[in-house]
């Protein structure tokens, strides 16, 4: 696979793309504690759409290769964050094994509906939780309303885990909204907590977009619809921009985290 054939397989602007995904959906993953996959999977599908890829395909391949890129960066980010906060790993994992197996299934039903439903299905969440995050933009703590234990890291970490797997995404954008308005976590252990359970919750997901489209996918350089080529050139950005994202995360107040956060989803 050489430079030149790449470039005339697809344009430079279309690499530029990707590495502009990379910086951005990196540091948001650091600093905000999330996958990163909220920014990943529509810019790489208008990418997709752009060079003529079929919008059912863009969008499934978006999915698939948004997880995949998960992985490692929101590693990067777990690790720089465990070295501040001592108690955010214990119920990373409790969550985040419960997710595997929601992003599993998440996956595996994503792949047989129609992308213009996973958009809206999408686009309605992140709207929800923008505007909720406005609203308590300046609680500092809400009480907890129930309480943390096996039963919830349960019932959430599968909850989230199948959002994970159906939309492409790391499940962080979704499990800091619960963690801070339900179980009372402040938004920087929030944040922690995430980046832990979406180095769990992103594999199962990934795996059954390599299994479903196994054999189906047409795009060039793919395993099932995982991309390589966009793998390779996000990740390579966004894994290191994601330990500078987590280095500011623990020197901004909270409410700048809140605003930095709403802004973005």
């Amino acid at each position: 696979m050489s430079i030149q054939y790449l470039i005339i397989m697809f344009p430079i602007e279309y690499f530029l793309g990707l590495i502009l995904i990379g910086v951005c959906a990196g540091f948001a993953s650091g600093l905000l504690g999330v996958g990163g996959g909220f920014l990943i999977v529509p810019l790489q599908y208008f990418l997709l759409k752009y060079i003529g890829v079929e919008p059912d395909l863009a969008m499934l391949i978006s999915l698939g290769t948004s997880l995949a890129i998960i992985i490692p960066t929101s590693m990067s980010g777990a690790y720089r964050h465990t070295r501040t906060l001592d108690n955010i790993i214990k119920p990373g994992i409790q969550l985040g094994l419960f997710g595997i197996i929601g992003g599993a299934i998440g996956g595996f039903i994503a792949s047989g509906l129609p992308s213009r439903i996973l958009e809206i299905i999408f686009g309605c969440l992140l709207l929800f939780i923008a505007f909720k995050n406005i609203i308590d933009i300046n609680k500092e703590r809400e009480e907890a309303k129930i309480p943390f234990n096996l039963l919830t890291a349960g019932v959430i970490g599968l909850l989230v885990g199948f959002s994970s797997g159906l939309l492409g995404v790391g499940g962080g954008v979704f499990l800091i909204a619960i963690l801070t308005a339900l179980l009372g976590f402040s938004l920087i252990e929030a944040i922690g907590t995430s980046s832990v359970f979406i180095c769990l919750t992103a594999v199962g997901g990934f795996l059954s977009y390599v299994v479903t489209g196994w054999g189906v996918s047409t795009f060039p350089y793919s395993i099932g619809y995982v991309s390589i080529i966009n793998f390779l050139f996000i990740a390579c950005f966004s894994v290191p921009l994601a330990s500078i994202g987590a280095k500011f995360a623990h020197k901004l107040p909270q409410k700048k985290l809140k605003i930095i956060f709403s802004i973005l989803v």
